[in-house]
């Protein structure tokens, strides 16, 4: 069992809360109005892009030590067209950088709220959680935690792979903000 904070209560903050409290783990939430203290060992960024990077900036000491797992996809919310971080980086590798002593893990951004309180996309295949970190022990204690949740866990590989996995996320919202896919929808992996 981990303790696990999760910053944001809207829709994903609830439903990442339900699959690791199904899992076993012990969650708790924060909002921008609690002080931030006594942070379990695995801290979610359920909240958009600019918020997480206020988030890290604010609080790097109280981070520090910890998992840290980034949901975000960093899209532009006036054009819904392009990501807002680097060609070459990502929002993870930006919280990273801003947490140096931090294990950051992007994850939960390439399933949606609906997905993961089904456990399913569509009627087809078992939601999965991608994660891609540089820490092998982090992403270990991240699929530990989610061992026994109704979700699949699959390692994406190294921080570098976060860049992938937004992309694959901002496609996935883009479909379903126009309509071309179901938020109950999106891509499934299949073993």
């Amino acid at each position: 069992m981990s303790a696990i904070t999760i910053f944001g209560k809207g829709n994903m903050g609830q439903s990442i809360g339900d699959v690791f409290k199904q899992g076993g783990n012990q969650v708790s939430f924060i909002d921008s109005a609690d002080p931030v203290e006594n942070l379990g060992s695995i801290v979610v960024l359920a909240v958009p892009y600019n918020a997480a990077l206020s988030i890290a900036k604010a609080n790097q000491a109280a981070l520090a030590g910890k998992i840290v797992i980034d949901i975000t996809n960093p899209l532009s919310f006036e054009t819904w067209d392009e990501l807002v971080v680097p060609a070459d980086s990502s929002a993870a590798a930006q919280i990273a950088a801003l947490l140096p002593e931090s294990k950051v893990i992007k994850g939960f951004n390439t399933t949606f709220a609906a997905t993961l309180q089904n456990r399913k996309v569509g009627d087809q295949a078992q939601t999965t959680v991608m994660a891609a970190g540089d820490d092998a022990d982090a992403k270990q204690a991240f699929a530990d935690a989610l061992t026994d949740s109704g979700v699949a866990f699959v390692d994406a590989g190294s921080l570098k792979r976060a860049r992938e996995l937004e992309s694959f996320g901002f496609l996935q919202m883009t479909l379903a903000a126009n309509e071309k896919i179901g938020w109950t929808g999106g891509f499934g992996v299949l073993k």
